[in-house]
């Protein structure tokens, strides 16, 4: 396993790439791993390819590892799981990412002592990175970041470098490519000391596919965005359904006060029982934010000790 001296200690180094049918790629980024990093210990875990990715992989000398649930999300919570390192180099294998970047941003974890390096794409070639994947980034870059308060210029960025204790406590729940989501809110949520570095983006080489759903995988961010503000701002999640049920009570409940300051008589009896309702939902609504609010904090201090507990990189 690669080593790199950090702080007086050795610091060991793994390169993991998850894989799904990239026979085209897989060769070349190893070899452009292997250059970048001459001794570091490459992975290369297959999720179910049906043409020839593990042969080519382990010809190109790789270790070979399968995670059998179908998405990006179960292959990176294998590989957190599987491999011991102090740092691991996450990149996908369709030969896109800039190999050679890889030490800078090692060296940048290591000597800042960070806990994750983002690899923020910038691609010359238009095929590399479409324009609708531009488009989405920057919009879910913004909303992320108006969320958690701050963010990445590149959220959905596949290549990164994780310090050993961001691994190890990173729970890792998603199933599909909405992973890059969780690790970022991870980070953001518990404070973790993350940096970026620009690096190149470049297009797949002739024969090899991607797996990205411009709608499909962009409503499964979504999904996974919203489940995280449920999860991780119940106050603002909770409360925003509190007060749109408020509103829409006091909308119903206008016309009602009006005739009743005029004849002194409530005609629509339905109207002022359901307005009633719609304001007791808004209260156990806002009271349900308030609640899961403390419950929440306390999952965050837990979640936060245990991410303490393990040892910075160098340590």
């Amino acid at each position: 396993m690669a080593t790199l001296s950090g702080q007086g200690a050795q610091v060991r180094i793994a390169v993991l790439l998850p894989c799904y049918n990239e026979e085209a790629a897989i060769a070349r980024t190893i070899a452009g791993f292997r250059a970048a990093l001459p001794a570091a210990a490459i992975y290369v875990y297959d999720n179910n390819s049906s043409d020839r990715t593990r042969e080519v992989a382990a010809a190109a000398g790789a270790m070979v590892r399968g995670e059998r649930m179908q998405g990006k999300g179960h292959v990176v919570r294998r590989m957190f799981a599987d491999v011991e390192a102090d740092v691991y180099v996450m990149a996908d294998g369709d030969s896109t990412y800039d190999s050679s970047a890889a030490p800078a941003m090692v060296a940048k974890l290591v000597e800042e002592r960070l806990d994750m390096v983002v690899g923020a794409r910038k691609s010359e070639a238009e095929e590399a990175y479409r324009r609708g994947h531009r488009l989405g980034n920057r919009l879910f870059t913004g909303l992320l970041a108006s969320l958690f308060g701050r963010s990445f210029s590149d959220v959905f960025s596949g290549y990164r470098v994780f310090s050993r204790r961001f691994a190890k406590s990173f729970p890792a729940l998603s199933r599909g490519f909405e992973t890059e989501t969780e690790i970022s809110v991870h980070a953001l949520e518990l404070a973790m000391p993350v940096g970026e570095v620009t690096t190149a983006y470049g297009a797949r080489p002739e024969g090899s596919h991607s797996k990205l759903s411009t709608w499909g995988d962009g409503w499964r961010i979504l999904q996974t965005i919203v489940h995280l503000v449920r999860i991780e701002r119940p106050v603002l999640f909770y409360g925003s359904i509190g007060m749109f049920l408020a509103a829409l009570a006091i909308a119903l409940s206008v016309p009602l006060v009006i005739t009743y300051a005029k004849t002194g008589l409530v005609p629509r009896f339905p109207t002022a029982i359901l307005a009633t309702g719609l304001i007791i939902l808004a209260a156990m609504s806002f009271m349900c934010g308030l609640i899961l609010d403390t419950v929440v904090r306390g999952r965050r201090e837990v979640r936060r000790l245990h991410y303490l507990s393990l040892p910075a990189v160098g340590e």
